[in-house]
């Protein structure tokens, strides 16, 4: 059901311009995946209630409120510099343990569906998309240097403030937990966990 999903989100998607279809129900569909299989372990994080939730299948196996995502919010569409959180499905794909933010999961943002947004929305040129595809064919990971930003992921607080972090949102568009709650998902998580941010 999810895959069916996720084929009318990559088709409305690309017809939204023609067919006049609001990006707010394009943005719930891209964004709503559940679980794969029941033994899935993933991750949903929700920007409207500052909540991030680790999954096994349906099933919650730990769940923490007052997270802090990117200062101007969350979006669909991010770009470099913008200090958003992107919106849509990613992929653990590193894990830096000696992070200034104590513990850093990255994710694999910008993804190839991010590239195809951002050209067909003209925020990217065709050279660029080019060059973003060359260099995820040859690193097996997407550049970090585009237009759409990159060094997105998962992350403690380090050695920051406990009260800012309590209080706003306060990140460049990444997600962050407290030292403790990133060493908790570090029990849960790793390299290949699906993370969904909407």
């Amino acid at each position: 059901m999810s895959r069916l999903i996720r084929l009318f989100a990559i088709v409305a998607m690309a017809l939204t311009p023609t067919l006049g279809l609001k990006a707010s129900l394009i943005d719930n569909i891209a964004t709503d995946f559940g679980p794969r299989d029941p033994f899935e372990v993933w991750v949903k994080v929700d920007n409207s209630d500052a909540t991030l939730t680790v999954y096994r299948g349906d099933y919650p196996l730990e769940r923490i409120n007052g997270i802090s995502i990117g200062q101007r919010g969350a979006a669909r569409m991010r770009v470099r510099g913008d200090k958003q959180t992107p919106k849509g499905e990613f992929r653990i794909n590193g894990i830096n343990t000696n992070s200034r933010f104590h513990l850093f999961f990255a994710v694999d943002y910008p993804t190839p569906w991010n590239a195809l947004e951002a050209l067909n929305a003209g925020v990217m040129s065709r050279a660029e998309y080019e060059e973003y595809h060359y260099f995820l064919l040859r690193h097996g990971r997407p550049p970090q240097d585009t237009v759409l930003g990159g060094n997105i992921g998962l992350h403690g607080i380090g050695e920051g403030d406990p009260e800012i972090h309590g209080r706003f949102d306060w990140t460049l568009g990444c997600v962050a937990v407290t030292n403790e709650e990133i060493e908790r998902l570090a029990e849960l998580i790793g390299i290949g966990t699906r993370v969904v941010i909407r």
